[in-house]
């Protein structure tokens, strides 16, 4: 199978938010190295414009479109992290956004994507269908929907990340072996394989694992029992074909972690670290911590990729973790 985004789009949407992104860090840890036996290297993307690795894509997106292609301006639709990499975005390059939220999402997302400017939106995301409110929206004002994941520029924009790593890690004279990517829907995780070329381990919440189902069978498996989880950014009932495309196309595999798993990783992430990460953006760091992806004697990077958390959430987090 042929990657539907090439390397070339990924090198292009570097040159797009060049001046805009924050070019993260490569941090590593000896308590990390020693709990996992590889030499890790984490690339924290909650340090990023709006805390995640959400603005790369958005950015890449929005600074794409044609003169007048958007009259109406954007329409996203996501649980936060997406909301505020478009919300910010749109205000940067000039455009009016709306954002389709859950109504459970954390109450800091929510406030920050109002507070770029952009128009907030609720629904149920276990009744309604986000992407038809999105689309019933746009076509009524004019705009462009900016999909969270399923956007070729958006998987270019999140690939960015990848590009950056091995680039980082070659001005050091090495080279990984492979990396462990968090992953909702597949954006970053494909993008991520697309620009670093290194085999990829997609990580996903349990009861949340469309993505590792889908490329052991070969084909897209929905979400058949969603169960409540603190990674609200990675509650992403189908991936879509073109990251199911891209994945497949880059050998990327799956791994799954518990929600105790999740909390060591918030808890880890803040002793060792002294980093804030939200439980959807540990879910790789849990991984390579749970030991269940060997990196013994290997060279890694992990994915930190946000770090939007209520408060009352992180405090459990580290509570139990």
């Amino acid at each position: 199978m042929t990657s539907p985004v090439s390397y070339d789009e990924v090198v292009t949407a570097a040159r797009r938010i060049a001046a805009v992104a924050v070019r993260t860090p490569l941090l590593r840890s000896d308590a990390l190295d020693a709990a996992t036996g590889g030499r890790i290297f984490l690339k924290p993307e909650n340090l990023q414009r709006t805390g995640s690795f959400k603005f790369r894509g958005a950015y890449n997106r929005l600074s794409a479109l044609g003169p007048g292609e958007a009259p109406g301006g954007v329409v996203a639709f996501s649980s936060g992290n997406h909301a505020q990499g478009v919300a910010a975005a749109a205000a940067l390059l000039g455009l009016p956004a709306l954002i389709v939220m859950p109504s459970d999402a954390p109450a800091i997302k929510v406030a920050r994507t109002r507070a770029f400017g952009a128009e907030v939106v609720f629904y149920d995301r276990l009744t309604e269908d986000r992407a038809a409110i999105a689309a019933g929206i746009a076509a009524s004002r004019g705009a462009v929907i900016v999909p969270p994941f399923d956007d070729a520029h958006v998987i270019a924009g999140q690939g960015t990340a990848g590009l950056e790593a091995v680039a980082d890690l070659a001005a050091l004279g090495l080279t990984a072996d492979l990396a462990l990517v968090c992953c909702g829907g597949g954006g970053l995780a494909s993008g991520f394989a697309v620009g670093s070329q290194l085999p990829v381990v997609a990580v996903e919440p349990e009861n949340w694992d469309d993505v590792n189902q889908s490329l052991a069978a070969g084909h897209i498996i929905p979400v058949s029992d969603p169960q409540p989880t603190r990674c609200d950014a990675l509650q992403t009932l189908r991936m879509a074909d073109v990251t199911f495309a891209t994945l497949t196309a880059h050998g990327a595999r799956g791994d799954v972690v518990s929600e105790a798993e999740v909390a060591r990783a918030v808890a880890f992430a803040f002793r060792e670290l002294k980093l804030v990460v939200e439980p959807g953006g540990s879910v790789a760091l849990a991984s390579a911590l749970a030991g269940r992806v060997d990196l013994r004697g290997k060279t890694a990077l992990v994915v930190l990729s946000g770090g939007n958390v209520d408060a009352d959430v992180f405090a459990a987090c580290l509570a139990e973790g």
